[in-house]
């Protein structure tokens, strides 16, 4: 499906969108879930990823002598904390399979990683890459050492079984550590389930926790899904507002940097006393070109690129080595879809640079790569020239009611 869209007569009022739980603390919070079933969950993601992990998870409840396959499609989340949490469902063998992509996405660091705590794991097609099988077993090893700078899905996934090991976890980080914000998420809610941990220098120590106390815990909305509310304010004029619910100052997670960010380009935020946030166009955006350190926070570059492009600003994003081995390579992406608009634009292996230019080519066509945050973040641009984007559902990944919301706040979509 594709969608066309282009500015129609955008709802000035303080429209309220919805946005559903955070899709990272989501499938965090439902794998501790199936380790400790007394544990409730409020305001879940509603994202393709989040269903499938608990289609996925509902497989250990049902109990079967035969190895059963799970597709996990293009959930790369997924593939990562599946692994782990079948790598000690003791008595259980699943193959864990996924999309042409996901086949083609390492997971030979996490694999080798569990080996070293005794899990028992093969590939089925090509070494390091999914399909894997797991027959799962008790894990006695409790010691474990990771390079620092892999993706942080990885880390995450070690930790969130960490509680359920016999001796629980000493996990060393070898080299400098990136994406800390998604590893402080997990130690945080492994911290609000009752699991004692510790993090100091390069050493993740979790305590065992054989049952926590039964708890209702409620998710916080999805900072990345709002970030493509803060690229359509900005693109704005001055005065143009939005209310997006539910977010809390002190989040736990990495993209809600986008406060400060966006603060770049004239969007201020204010958190109201319900939880909710109304962000508006205030200022006009600064001139010279911008550049941010997105180490902690890769998933909103997409969003902040097409943003600076629309303003006419150059940027120069560094620490997005992560974005080469996402649903698509981001940053090559990025580079071609921004060219046919006619933007200047050069990536290296972790950094993109956009010269600043006035000049947008119109009527064009966005091709997402099977990569729901290339439709997304390239939607807002529909404010300076009508676009059409190709595979328009894909943002059911994480967003699915996004082209809804969009109608709702103004903007024409046929």
């Amino acid at each position: 499906m594709d969608v066309k869209l282009q500015q129609s007569a955008i709802n000035n009022q303080q429209s309220l969108i919805t946005i559903t739980g955070s899709k990272s603390e989501t499938n965090r919070l439902l794998l501790l879930q199936a380790l400790y079933p007394n544990l409730v969950l409020e305001n879940t993601s509603n994202s393709d990823d989040s269903e499938v992990m608990l289609k996925a998870l509902a497989i250990t409840h049902h109990p079967s002598p035969i190895t059963q396959t799970i597709d996990i499609h293009h959930a790369g989340t997924a593939m990562r904390f599946l692994t782990a949490y079948f790598a000690i469902q003791e008595g259980k063998e699943v193959i864990l399979t996924g999309s042409s992509r996901m086949k083609e996405r390492p997971i030979k660091i996490l694999v080798e990683a569990l080996q070293q705590l005794g899990a028992e794991i093969s590939y089925i097609e090509n070494q390091g890459f999914p399909p894997i099988r797991i027959k799962g077993k008790k894990n006695t090893q409790n010691k474990v050492a990771l390079q620092a700078n892999v993706s942080s899905q990885y880390i995450s996934a070690l930790l969130l079984i960490a509680p359920k090991l016999e001796n629980g976890l000493e996990l060393t980080l070898e080299g400098e550590i990136t994406s800390i914000p998604y590893i402080k998420m997990t130690l945080a809610l492994l911290n609000e389930i009752g699991v004692e941990t510790s993090f100091i220098e390069n050493k993740i120590k979790i305590n065992p926790l054989p049952t926590p106390n039964s708890q209702l815990l409620t998710i916080e909305s999805d900072w990345s899904s709002a970030s493509y509310w803060y690229s359509i304010i900005a693109l704005s004029p001055i005065g143009t507002q939005v209310t997006l619910s539910s977010y809390k100052q002190n989040s736990l997670q990495g993209d809600a940097a986008l406060v400060e960010i966006y603060k770049s380009f004239g969007v201020e935020t204010i958190f109201n006393i319900n939880q909710t946030i109304t962000i508006s166009k205030a200022i006009t955006h600064h001139r010279s070109p911008i550049t941010f350190n997105l180490n902690n926070s890769p998933d909103i570059a997409q969003t902040i690129a097409v943003t600076c492009f629309g303003l006419g600003l150059g940027c120069h994003l560094t620490g997005l080595y992560t974005l080469k081995i996402k649903e698509t390579d981001r940053l090559e992406a990025l580079k071609n879809e921004l060219s046919k608009f006619g933007a200047n634009v050069s990536v290296t292996n972790d950094s993109l640079t956009l010269e600043p230019s006035e000049k947008i080519n119109k009527k064009i066509s966005v091709k997402t790569y099977q990569d729901h945050r290339m439709a997304m973040a390239f939607a807002p641009l529909a404010l300076k020239t009508p676009i059409s984007i190709e595979e328009a559902e894909v943002v059911s990944k994480s967003y699915p009611t996004f082209w809804d919301d969009l109608e709702k706040f103004g903007f024409q979509i046929s």
